[in-house]
């Protein structure tokens, strides 16, 4: 664990904030790598008297940035920088794009792809006759090599032509657009739960450790199912964003 002393240019004649100012710096640094989980901040009368704020300007910004899960405070060791959860807006799009997006590296392992019978309850959410066949996707999903989700997503066949080599390689969603379906609408629930042993052993979890799920009906622009999808994602690693108008 290493502390770090820090120096952040201030604007003071900028109208933001100069707690904000900091806290944006501290983000960009953390999220760009250059403080990385376990790096240690100093003292804060220490770095608020380095940087000429006040300390309770400086309480302000390491507060935002704790807020955001960027740091932690620890008794006897002092504020340090944690690995950042990876915050998902709610919206028609792939885990996968999303961590592209924000530089997560997502990679996929496929655990298991098979055209198979879909479940009587699969099948009536995918709006099917009882015993049709799907593809039966499960894929584990990491982000900078650590384990971020259990993906198990049903599939009509003749949509997309789908293998272990492409799941892999791209998001489902991607592969979806690629074969000419236009994603348009989604029916979603999230939840949370704990982990089963299987679920805690493939995620790098505790047994019983907190997970949220999500499960999803996807429908195309003439309004047939092409995904049912059923997600569990790590809650230490994890958390959705909602946009909420009045």
């Amino acid at each position: 664990m290493t502390q770090t002393p820090l120096s952040v240019p201030l604007d003071r004649g900028s109208p933001v904030p100069l707690y904000f100012q900091v806290a944006q710096e501290l983000e960009r640094r953390i999220m760009g790598g250059e403080l990385p989980a376990g790096t240690r901040l100093e003292n804060e009368v220490v770095l608020a008297g380095r940087l000429g704020l006040s300390r309770p300007t400086l309480r302000q910004a390491i507060e935002y940035l704790v807020d955001r899960g960027l740091l932690v405070r620890k008794r006897g060791v002092g504020t340090q920088v944690v690995r950042p959860r990876v915050r998902r807006p709610v919206e028609l799009s792939s885990l996968y794009d999303d961590l592209d997006r924000v530089g997560e590296q997502p990679r996929t392992r496929v655990l298991n792809l098979a055209v198979a019978a879909a479940p009587d309850p699969v099948a009536a959410r995918m709006e099917l006759p009882p015993g049709t066949e799907v593809y039966v996707i499960e894929r584990l999903r990491l982000a900078r090599d650590e384990p971020l989700a259990l993906m198990r997503n049903h599939v009509p066949l003749g949509l997309v032509d789908l293998d272990e080599e492409r799941l892999s390689a791209s998001g489902l969603y991607q592969l979806l657009r690629g074969a000419g379906v236009t994603l348009k609408i989604a029916s979603q629930s999230i939840g949370a739960r704990n982990a089963t042993a299987a679920e805690a052993h493939a995620l790098d979890e505790p047994p019983g450790a907190p997970l949220l799920t999500m499960d999803r009906i996807v429908y195309d622009d003439i309004g047939r199912v092409v995904e049912v999808g059923s997600h569990v994602y790590r809650a230490s690693r994890y958390s959705f964003e909602l946009t909420l108008t009045g």
